[in-house]
């Protein structure tokens, strides 16, 4: 890479590195994925610097490629695996009133949901992106998109007012 261009990609990181974690965070739900996340798809940006640096929407494409690394992350199967000290005896059916913030009560309904919806939720809503861009950066048709953030926004409203409903495959 050029000076001239690797002096214009860093700017470009140093401009966009807080928000492009925040999103990653918002689709894994783990600050340390996030930065992996962050990292993979920085480091893909790096190599494809001087086609990339042309895209009429640079911020929706190294959105889009951040999306596609954490949905790639999601298909691996170590990542479906969780871990805990001890079994518990029983399930509890009835979740707890929430008592966190409003926000914390958001991630964690986001995190219900399944994850293409949610990424088109996050897309859509937190990154303000159009229904266009969106389907672009996911490579899916545009209702499919309509549909998948209408879906979502529901079920995140049936999850928010009951909180010990249905689960997100229910949704799927």
């Amino acid at each position: 890479m050029r000076r001239a261009d690797e002096e214009e990609y860093r700017q470009f990181v140093a401009a966009r590195l807080e928000p492009l974690r925040r999103t990653a965070y918002l689709l894994c739900r783990d600050w340390h994925t996030a930065d992996d996340l962050v990292s993979i798809t920085l480091g893909k940006l790096y190599r494809h610097w001087r086609r990339v640096r042309e895209a009429e929407n640079l911020d929706a494409y190294v959105r889009g490629m951040l999306t596609n690394a954490w949905l790639d992350e999601r298909r691996r199967p170590w990542r479906r695996e969780r871990s805990v000290d001890e079994l518990p005896e029983e399930v509890d059916l009835h979740r707890a009133e929430p008592v966190l913030a409003d926000r914390e009560m958001l991630l964690d309904l986001l995190g219900q949901l399944p994850a293409r919806r949610r990424a088109v939720v996050v897309l859509r809503f937190y990154c303000d992106m159009s229904v266009e861009e969106t389907a672009g950066v996911l490579g899916i048709s545009n209702g499919t998109v309509k549909s998948q953030a209408a879906r979502g926004l529901d079920a995140l409203r049936a999850l928010a007012t009951n909180p010990s409903g249905r689960s997100s495959e229910e949704w799927a």
